[in-house]
């Protein structure tokens, strides 16, 4: 990547082609599973993970690749696409499991009442107003288990942890919308697409347990009893070492410049500050290509690039 300067501020209108992104800012999104270098011990943590069917809580710093770790994993094992939720002081156990349109499926009903010029009572079909969320399509039987990312559980209203006890432990869930409903077998759209999945009775029961990440900032303790249903890990502190192989994993072999801004994130790291690892590659990028920024501009963009993360 070079540095080209596309907005100069002068109000003059020009045709300008912008340069390729950086790898991990393409669209759509593709995985980083090549780059993601994972810390020391994290291997070990997702193995027992793995074995143990438990999920993994994943905590450290914003910005230091906790949840990457589920794409190399899912990756690695073929676990297919990985299911995403993120959470929220408003994320709910009932939604992560399954979303139901009761006011859509109403509406449906009143424009084929009125449409119809039977005296019959219109056909009344469920499944368009319902659809599986991440963790109930983690939770449906399958011949392999689903990856699923809770990203920043952290964030979440204090009841929300004790609420997945129940989901995690039994492995199985009721949508009461189809317990309720004429027809015993029902297909419902899954998370992230257009499949579906037949559901018999309203229930579904898991029979490979999804390999599940929780992402925290440790901004907040959670209760015993959901700790101890977990396989924790701790994001270790980077060395410079494990920041130079981040850098060539993505960009290639880190030159001169690279190394002087490894040397200054790490050192401002050790003394307390925070700051995030795809900062750093921001700053490589831009500052250590060939042509790029020079001097008081340099500089500047250095500055910016890197300002702390606790500080406005």
């Amino acid at each position: 990547m070079s540095w080209m300067p596309y907005y100069r501020g002068d109000g003059v209108h020009r045709e300008a082609s912008l340069a390729p992104p950086p790898p991990w800012r393409t669209f759509p999104r593709t995985s980083q599973h090549e780059q993601y270098q994972p810390p020391p011990g994290m291997t070990d943590a997702v193995n027992a993970s793995l074995h143990l069917r438990r999920p993994l809580l994943i905590t450290g710093p914003a910005g230091s690749g906790k949840s990457s770790v589920v794409d190399q994993v899912a990756h690695e094992l073929g676990l297919g696409e990985v299911l995403r939720w993120h959470i929220t002081s408003r994320s709910t156990l009932s939604e992560a499991l399954y979303r139901y349109d009761a006011l859509g499926r109403i509406h449906a009903q009143n424009l084929a009442q009125h449409s119809d010029n039977t005296d019959m009572p219109p056909k009344d079909d469920i499944a368009p107003f319902l659809q599986l969320g991440p963790l109930g399509t983690a939770l449906l039987p399958t011949g392999r288990p689903r990856a699923l990312l809770i990203d920043e559980i952290d964030k979440s209203d204090l009841d929300l942890p004790s609420d997945l006890l129940e989901a995690l432990e039994s492995g199985q869930y009721e949508i009461p919308e189809l317990v309720r409903y004429r027809e015993p077998k029902v297909r419902v759209r899954t998370w992230g697409g257009q499949d579906s999945h037949e559901i018999t009775n309203g229930l579904v029961k898991c029979t490979e347990f999804p390999f599940i990440v929780m992402t925290s900032n440790g901004e907040r303790d959670f209760p015993p009893a959901f700790l101890r249903r977990c396989i924790r890990f701790k994001m270790p502190k980077l060395t410079p070492e494990d920041l130079t192989a981040i850098v060539s994993a993505h960009l290639g072999q880190a030159d001169d410049a690279a190394a002087d801004l490894i040397d200054e994130f790490d050192r401002r790291i050790t003394q307390g500050e925070h700051l995030a690892v795809d900062q750093l590659l921001n700053a490589i990028a831009l500052l250590s290509a060939a042509g790029g920024p020079s001097g008081r501009q340099a500089d500047e963009l250095r500055a910016l690039l890197l300002r702390e993360l606790a500080r406005d």
